[in-house]
């Protein structure tokens, strides 16, 4: 019932907030003679942004300057898949520049759409051919496509990596992590061609028994049932995805949001301030960071309930027990490919030490292909957007994936 609550809520508010909407405060009016328009045009603009949306948003990724030369973007999709699409950033004209390595960008599935990592993607098409893992809206994707699990999950990063062929690389950032590293260990096993060159490990819940934080034990305070009956809900009419069984990325969301609620609120009283008294700027970039935070993404809940069960309450990976099908995923079985792991100093959704367990797992790789970097003061985000992304992240990140080419 949580779920058609929801729904039923939203249906009714939509009236208001397309009237709040219509009524928002419009940058071209003047500061000062038209302060006292501006206050209720202000919070009708606050009040319209304070919804949810369930559609991606646009990557709105151009083009991008390389060596001094500006080149466009077109997206293209490379594979289409029910529950995921790769999809291709492509240089238009890109024939003209030195050899750039394809590089996978494995994005969560946890809530958020995949355009959550817009300034990952863009910083890395300076130096990289770009395809990222863009994941459906689990309640726009009908019952007959069957369910996705964590197994499934892995099974669509392998063929993505197939898909773009050998040579590629691969970069995960946070949950996907475990995912990344499984399907990099079933690949070399195999000895398939396509197997990453390089696997980058940002900020991933490797081993949730180091320095857990509060999501690691918000995860294991109740027993896998306790999420499944209270966190799970049924897609309500008139979705394509009717009845299928969903972790709803608004119950995410708040959640998520309920761990800095004063943060959020000061972010939204700024927001008033800032169209109250015409500072357009500051008001647009509160603006582009909630069009995008409060866009939620269903998660199937196979693929929810599996993730919490094995990545945060019973540790399958870093003890060995993680399979695939039924089959043993083995990191020491990885070689030839490079490994680099990320922390944030500050982050406390996966602490410093999570991730780089992902080092001593991977036995088989020599210590000449293993790169750590844990990056002083910054938390979660900071570890793949924002200045330190930039400017002292990304160079370590690009360097270690060029390294390994040859």
């Amino acid at each position: 019932m949580l779920y058609q609550a929801y729904q039923l809520q939203s249906d009714l508010s939509s009236p208001w907030r397309l009237l709040a909407q219509h009524w928002g405060a419009p940058a071209w009016l003047p500061t000062q003679e038209h302060r006292a328009l501006r206050m209720p045009m202000a919070a009708f603009d606050v009040l319209a942004r304070m919804r949810l949306t369930h559609s991606r948003p646009c990557y709105q990724i151009d083009t991008v300057e390389v060596a001094g030369n500006t080149f466009e973007i077109q997206e293209e999709v490379a594979l289409s898949l029910p529950f995921g699409t790769l999809l291709h950033f492509k240089k238009m004209q890109a024939q003209h520049l030195p050899y750039q390595p394809p590089v996978l960008l494995a994005a969560p599935l946890s809530g958020h759409f995949a355009t959550l990592l817009r300034e990952t993607v863009r910083t890395l098409l300076q130096d990289h051919d770009v395809y990222i893992t863009d994941w459906h809206n689990a309640r726009d994707i009908g019952l007959w496509h069957g369910g996705f699990g964590l197994d499934d999950y892995i099974g669509y990063l392998m063929q993505f990596m197939r898909a773009i062929g050998p040579g590629v690389h691969m970069v995960a950032v946070c949950q996907p992590c475990v995912a990344a590293l499984a399907a990099t260990a079933l690949m070399a096993e195999d000895h398939d061609a396509a197997q990453p060159r390089s696997l980058t490990l940002m900020a991933g819940p490797v081993d949730c028994r180091v320095n857990p934080t509060g999501v690691n034990e918000l995860a294991i305070s109740q027993p896998i049932e306790w999420f499944e009956k209270n966190l799970i809900s049924h897609v309500p009419l008139p979705h394509v995805g009717f009845m299928r069984k969903v972790y709803p990325g608004f119950v995410q969301l708040s959640a998520f949001m309920s761990m800095n609620m004063e943060r959020h609120k000061e972010a939204f009283k700024h927001l008033y301030e800032h169209l109250r008294d015409g500072r357009v700027e500051e008001a647009a970039s509160i603006r582009k960071f909630y069009d995008e935070y409060l866009a939620v993404n269903d998660l199937p809940a196979e693929f929810y309930l599996e993730t919490v069960r094995k990545v945060f309450q019973t540790y399958d990976l870093p003890l060995g027990k993680l399979t695939y099908r039924g089959r043993a995923v083995n990191p020491a079985a990885i070689h030839r490919t490079a490994l680099m792991t990320v922390e944030g100093e500050r982050d406390d959704i996966c602490a410093v030490g999570q991730t780089v367990a992902a080092q001593d797992l991977c036995t088989g790789i020599r210590p000449s292909l293993k790169t750590h970097h844990v990056q002083t003061g910054v938390g979660h985000y900071g570890v793949f957007s924002g200045k330190k992304w930039h400017q002292q992240i990304y160079p370590r990140v690009r360097d270690a994936i060029h390294a390994s080419i040859h």
